[in-house]
């Protein structure tokens, strides 16, 4: 196979590929479905167009008919009135309009067979119309079904994926919470501490503050006089230089 044909093939399968996956059944269905609605009315036309015809002959068969009573009358009426040449003219035109009727049956023979055959293929190609319109709406159907279902398979794929970000997320969210309530307690502990100023305190709780740190340096003061006064002047003199180291 040459470079060019290659290329040709190459190209033709990825259109075909491409038509194919643009194309819904269920449209070509229904467009293959019209299309052999269009052809059985084609046939019935031919079939109503072949009875206007056979009806045609038949009525042509009786106007001679008629014609060729009439003559045979007109004959007979000749003969009473001693005219035989009239007669045999007569009879004459009637052999001719019988060889007529004669032709006339032939074809309407013809016709009725032709019609009787684009009957039966009309009723054939009926009922096979019919039976691809129910094979088209189930073969839809299970399509509509299957379509849905891929539809769902992807959906839950797709939870699955954004379920398993969803869970590294949460998992940082929480990891962040927790640093978030550590940071908060450490906060806590250095305002207790006094190692932060609590800027949210008002000035009252400062004053408090500060008058019950008084308070309790005067309680140790008046321990520490106690306990000089228990261990005596010696004791008390170490005491003294320890207060001043």
């Amino acid at each position: 196979m040459g470079l060019a044909k290659r290329i040709s093939t190459m190209f033709q399968a990825k259109a075909n590929a491409e038509l194919n996956k643009r194309e819904d059944p269920r449209q070509t269905l229904d467009l293959s479905y019209e299309q052999q609605l269009e052809n059985l009315t084609k046939v019935k036309r031919a079939v109503a167009d072949v009875a206007t015809a056979r009806k045609r002959v038949e009525i042509q068969a009786e106007q001679l008919k008629a014609q060729g009573d009439k003559l045979a009358e007109q004959a007979k009426a000749a003969l009473s009135q001693g005219n035989e040449p009239l007669a045999r003219e007569a009879l004459t035109r009637r052999e001719a309009i019988a060889s007529q009727l004669k032709d006339l049956d032939t074809q309407h023979a013809t016709i009725v067979e032709q019609e009787d055959k684009l009957t039966q293929t009309s009723q054939r190609l009926q009922s096979e119309v019919e039976a691809f319109r129910t094979r088209k709406e189930t073969i839809k159907a299970t399509y509509t079904a299957a379509e849905a279902s891929a539809h769902i398979s992807e959906a839950v794929s797709g939870i699955s994926t954004s379920m398993s970000d969803a869970g590294a997320a949460m998992q940082r969210a929480q990891d962040k919470v927790a640093e978030m309530q550590a940071r908060s307690g450490a906060l806590d502990e250095l305002l207790a501490s006094g190692t932060l100023t609590d800027l949210t305190a008002s000035p009252t709780d400062d004053i408090q503050a500060q008058l019950d740190k008084a308070g309790s340096s005067s309680n140790i003061d008046a321990q520490l006089a106690a306990l000089k006064e228990q261990m005596g002047s010696s004791n008390s003199g170490e005491l003294s230089s320890g207060e001043g180291a």
